[in-house]
């Protein structure tokens, strides 16, 4: 009489291969600007916009980034207070809030940082979108905030000398010194209607993003330390909003999990009646 083969496990052993392979390549993507970008996780719940000492921001993650002085416009310093921004990000699927996080031994109403971010398809430099070599004018998106107004500004410029707020005014922003340091929380939903003069966000993809601090501090002259074109800057850098968790590649695993058991389920019956 025929013996029949009993199965092992390693159908078993290539299935649970098969998930590991569907989750290390499709669920947990991986990308080159990761080590250089401001990432905004995806959220339940109140979105803290208007808090920036609230405890959902210690749980984001925070990246920093190096700032100096404005050299490309003849009215400039030498030398600035923030010498870096260390930044996170935070997003509801609606609405996303940013905040910068700064150094300044002291608190002054002119204080003030701004983001800015390039809109549309156009690669703008980051000095306001003045044109350079090899690289056209913006336009570009500028949402600032000072110490004194307490709110945020919807700004837009195309070079330089032609910063001017939007029509509209939908970004928002709170400031809170503590202990010799600024915390600057911006918001905005993620897309406006303004799509020719505001940034766009598209979850899953990357953006471009800089950063501007001004130190308000009052000299003998009488004039704040840093204002207008005098400031510190960075350059680009990158920003990118989570997308909503995609479960399809687990979906697939235990589509194959499930073919390959009727498949062995299949075997062993034809196996049986043979013997």
């Amino acid at each position: 009489m025929a013996r029949v083969r009993r199965p092992g496990t390693s159908w078993w052993v290539g299935a649970v291969g098969l998930v590991g392979l569907c989750v290390a390549a499709q669920v947990q993507p991986a990308y080159s600007q990761q080590s250089v970008s401001v990432r905004a996780a995806l959220v339940k719940g109140s979105l803290p916009a208007d808090d920036p000492t609230a405890a959902a921001w210690a749980t984001a993650a925070v990246s920093e980034f190096p700032m100096s002085p404005q050299v490309h416009w003849p009215v400039r310093i030498t030398d600035v207070t923030a010498k870096s921004v260390k930044v996170r990000g935070l997003h509801d699927g609606t609405t996303v809030a940013i905040m910068v996080e700064y150094t300044d031994p002291s608190e002054d109403p002119d204080d003030a940082a701004a983001l800015e971010f390039m809109v549309g398809d156009t690669k703008a430099h980051f000095a306001h979108g003045q044109p350079m070599a090899q690289v056209e004018g913006g336009p570009v998106n500028i949402w600032y905030w000072k110490n004194k107004d307490g709110k945020g500004a919807d700004l837009g410029a195309k070079g330089f000398g032609t910063l001017k707020p939007h029509g509209h005014q939908d970004v928002k922003a709170k400031g809170v010194y503590q202990g010799g340091v600024w915390k600057v929380v911006f918001s905005r939903t993620l897309n406006t209607e303004h799509v020719a003069e505001d940034t766009q966000f598209q979850p899953g993809q990357f953006a471009s993003i800089a950063f501007a601090v001004w130190d308000g501090k009052k000299m003998e002259t009488g004039q704040p330390k840093e204002k207008g074109s005098e400031k510190a800057i960075s350059s680009w850098w990158y920003f990118r909003a989570d997308a909503p968790p995609d479960y399809s590649p687990y979906m697939y695993a235990l589509l194959a999990v499930a073919l390959a058991l009727g498949f062995e389920l299949v075997l062993v019956r034809r196996l049986k009646k043979g013997s």
